[in-house]
């Protein structure tokens, strides 16, 4: 391993700095889930209607991701990200204040509440390739990927401790203080780049920035990946349940992301003095997932395989980010990023549903085997976009037409 690569990003002006605000702007959102679905659970009496307003805040938010990150593209991403911070923020304590009596207004609330969500995330992986150029480009998105993932391991468990001291009130009021100050830094750190890159370039359609061979090929390999991972989390689920131990599933859901955390890490560690193709991350992650088929006969078994393919969860998502931000034109970056953001959002609610089906028509194990029909078909859909070399220190946006 070469560690100078990390040492150099280091170094970079505005990198690390920006890094920690967009991870610091992200957590308090991400910890949301826990107290909210418990405010709805208390003000309802029962978890259904906590997966309602859990909905309608998702959708909320997927609609959000591609609406103020072209917005962001086009007037700039200091005003955008601060407004939509702030508005998320009194959205979320309004709706922590609101009697129990209303628990009916609470989808209401939540959807509003993620309209609000400010692009912290595409306004962040767009700013990468204006700070850092070639090898450091795909280690940076690495090393973001790998640091995602400690988000969805501290942010739900930030959010379930202050429930489990305080109320899931307090939990929501405590987000919205904590995103308001945090975005407003991340906010902050933005450079009217943006707005400079857009002048006297051609407004580019969404249609435009989508039907591209390269983009909705990782646009889809994308989608594959959340997809398979809402499934394989509901997997996890079913096989605690069936080994009649709930606590199993926060195990292994933890040993996935160390896994990742450690891939990810070490993956841009790499000297990477070769073409590195998404396709063949893609099928190395595909192979582990469906070794996992074969190990829920134990708890051990299942474990390392978890681990096992979680290395290969943020190189390969990493890897994914790092292509999308090098083929998209800069003044159409975060758009884009929006829109995979998006359909993430609605990948995650379609694995749920799909995985919940194949495992109670076939069994536990099949919500593996969902997930690596799946790793395939964004394997086979990535087959044709061009790997980052090495040698190129910086390589030109792609065109928009395709």
């Amino acid at each position: 391993m070469d560690l100078t690569a990390y040492r150099d990003l280091w170094r970079t002006p505005g990198v690390m700095t920006l890094l920690a605000a967009a991870l610091t702007a992200r957590m308090p959102v991400m910890a949301t889930m826990v107290p909210l679905a418990f405010l709805a659970k208390d003000a309802s009496g029962n978890f259904g209607w906590a997966g309602v307003v859990a909905g309608a805040y998702s959708i909320g938010t997927a609609v959000a991701s591609v609406v103020w990150a072209r917005m962001a593209d086009r007037r700039g991403a200091r005003k955008v990200v601060i407004i939509t911070g702030m508005a998320w923020a009194l959205m979320m304590a309004v709706t922590a204040l609101l009697p129990y009596s209303w628990f009916r207004v609470l989808p209401v609330a939540a959807a509003l509440a993620g309209l609000c969500v400010a692009p912290v995330a595409s306004t962040s992986r767009a700013a990468w390739p204006r700070l850092v150029q070639g090898g450091r480009l795909r280690v940076l998105y690495a090393l973001d990927a790998s640091a995602t993932e400690l988000l969805f391991v501290i942010g739900p468990m930030l959010g379930a401790v202050i429930v489990s001291l305080a109320s899931p009130r307090a939990g929501l009021l405590a987000c919205a203080i904590l995103a308001a100050a945090a975005i407003w830094w991340f906010g902050l750190k933005q450079q009217s780049t943006a707005i400079k890159e857009a002048v006297g370039s051609r407004r580019v359609t969404a249609r435009e920035l989508l039907w591209h061979r390269h983009r909705l090929s990782l646009v889809i390999a994308f989608a594959c990946m959340v997809t398979g991972f809402a499934a394989m989390s509901l997997g996890i689920v079913a096989f605690a349940d069936e080994h009649g131990n709930r606590l199993i599933a926060g195990v292994l859901e933890t040993v996935a992301a160390l896994g990742s955390l450690i891939g990810g890490l070490v993956g841009g560690a790499l000297p990477g003095g070769r073409d590195s193709y998404v396709w063949k991350r893609m099928l190395v992650f595909t192979v582990l997932i469906a070794g996992c088929f074969f190990a829920t006969a134990s708890v051990v078994a299942l474990a390392i395989g978890l681990f096992a393919s979680g290395c290969l969860i943020a190189p390969t998502v990493g890897a994914l980010y790092e292509r999308l931000g090098e083929l998209t034109p800069a003044a159409a970056r975060t758009e884009m990023f929006g829109w995979v953001l998006s359909g993430g959002m609605l990948g995650s609610a379609a694995g749920s549903a799909v995985g919940g089906v194949v495992v109670e028509t076939f069994g536990v194990r099949y919500a593996w085997a969902l997930m690596a029909v799946l790793g395939v078909l964004g394997t086979v859909a990535v087959l044709r976009v061009p790997p980052h070399r090495p040698a190129d220190s910086t390589l030109e946006s792609a065109p928009v037409a395709a």
